[in-house]
């Protein structure tokens, strides 16, 4: 194409072109800060970037390096250029651009922080739970200090600095069996929020320095579950599983990196610091850039299953009175479901919590073990229950699904036993729907299947009807 007619080409024709894929459209990195090439250094940090063939930005302090190295330095590069095996080096090479996930959004100018949930839409803790109930199944007090201790996290963060009051933040901690329901909480209200929520691991992290991911990794992401938005990010969730391996090493030598000094690494980030926290990384280092989030508004849930943790109760409680006639049986507290709602901030430091660390999680709350009640419940009433994700996949064949509630009350059994929590329905159902999954699609003819108690204990089979007429077909498979 000629200067001619490139002058002549109207803004119809250039949007055509990015459609088409002709033209790389810039207006979608307008959104993002330049990072420096050479030190990742971002623009709001480094100052103004000098912009090179490739996209490639170098900033003024690693341009003038490079400069006063190639004048300062003894080595002759018209010279080094004739030498064999000596390739120099070219720009044309440096194609690898920084990937969309190490970019930071920019802060637009005279733009006002907005916070991410309007004090005025907020909904109420009562409206909270009520939501929450369509999702979780029982956990009543747990849902009820989720919903009161994030209303007036919200609260707190809409209102900021509105006077001298300054409202200190409700993280939380989450004392659980597995499969009660800690982590489908946690997902259930970010949704209904819609805020950034990133959930990871405790398990990983380890002290600085040594192998594992950094503690600030937490931050880095919620930053990408915030699309690099550093605001969004600083008003975001964070839930941190398995707190409970973290505690503190009982009878060791070594040195403790993966226990009380992660413990003592966390406690600037929940009581809210400026962090420097790497961008689309786990760990900090030099071909990752860096970022500062200030986590005063970020919301820590902590959650852990707590395992031996009854038993520090229950040795607490029977010595309370354990002489005379008025002393508690040593058996008492065996059976007793609601154990872990007894626990005290002296238990945890008994587990291996440091009292600093649990300072800075002030609302705790315990989730009940499931029985068989409520395993029936999960089965067939949340929004999402899984018979409803079997019916809807079968439904999709024009197969109407049912379950006889014998069958459900034979699943619970099973789960139970398997003393997994609401993790083992799903294993269960799995096992005994694939011969079904598997037949339906060969016959046209079938119009509903009925799953029995007798099919689920492996001494029957499921009803199978057909369009038209009823065939009960007596076996272990469809």
């Amino acid at each position: 194409m000629s200067e001619q007619d490139f002058r002549e080409e109207t803004p119809e024709m250039e949007e055509k072109k990015v459609e088409t894929g002709e033209v790389e459209d810039t207006n979608k990195d307008d959104e993002y800060e330049k990072v420096c090439f050479v030190c990742r250094r971002p623009e709001r940090t480094a100052g103004k970037m000098i912009e090179l063939p490739n996209n490639i930005c170098v900033c003024s302090d690693c341009m003038q390096k490079s400069f006063d190295a190639m004048s300062n330095g003894q080595v002759d590069l018209s010279q080094l250029m004739n030498m064999p095996g000596v390739q120099i080096f070219n720009m044309a090479d440096m194609e690898q651009q920084i990937p969309k996930r190490q970019k930071i959004k920019k802060k637009k100018e005279g733009e006002e922080r907005k916070p991410l949930v309007d004090i005025r839409n907020l909904p109420a803790p009562h409206k909270i739970k009520a939501s929450l109930d369509e999702y979780v199944v029982g956990q009543e007090h747990a849902k009820k200090a989720m919903s009161v201790a994030v209303y007036n996290h919200y609260k707190r963060v809409a209102t900021d600095t509105m006077d001298d009051i300054e409202i200190e933040k409700s993280n939380m901690l989450m004392i659980g069996p597995t499969g009660s329901g800690k982590t489908y909480l946690v997902k259930t209200l970010a949704r209904l929020l819609d805020v950034p929520l990133a959930i990871t691991d405790a398990t990983s992290l380890t002290e600085a320095g040594y192998i594992g991911d950094d503690i600030e990794s937490v931050v880095s992401k919620l930053l990408a579950a915030a699309e690099n938005d550093v605001e969004k990010a600083e008003q975001g969730i964070i839930f941190i599983d398995e707190i409970d391996k973290i505690a503190k090493k009982k009878n060791t030598n070594q040195r403790d990196v993966s226990g009380e000094s992660v413990q003592q690494g966390m406690l600037k980030l929940l009581e809210g610091s400026d962090v420097e926290v790497p961008v689309g990384a786990n760990s900090k280092n030099a071909m990752v850039p860096l970022t500062t989030v200030n986590t005063r508004n970020i919301l820590f849930i902590c959650g852990g299953a707590f395992p031996d943790l009854e038993n520090i109760i229950k040795e607490r409680l029977t010595k309370q009175s354990s002489i005379g006639f008025g002393a508690d049986l040593k058996d008492k507290y065996d059976k007793d479901k609601t154990i872990l709602g007894k626990v005290t901030t002296e238990d945890l430091r008994n587990f291996g919590m440091i009292p600093e660390f649990l300072g800075r999680l002030p609302i705790v709350f315990t989730l009940q073990g499931l029985n068989e009640e409520m395993l029936v419940q999960i089965l067939k009433e949340p929004k999402n229950a899984i018979l409803k994700q079997y019916q809807k996949l079968l439904a999709l064949d024009e197969v109407k699904l049912d379950f006889a509630d014998e069958a459900l009350s034979a699943i619970a059994k099973k789960a139970m036993e398997k003393d997994t929590g609401a993790r083992a329905l799903r294993a269960i159902i799995e096992e005994f729907m694939l011969d079904i999954m598997y037949e339906i699609p060969k016959d046209d003819s079938i119009g509903q299947v009925t799953i029995t108690e007798a099919y689920i204990n492996n001494t029957g089979g499921p009803i199978i009807t057909l369009r038209g007429q009823e065939v009960n077909r007596i076996g272990n498979g469809a």
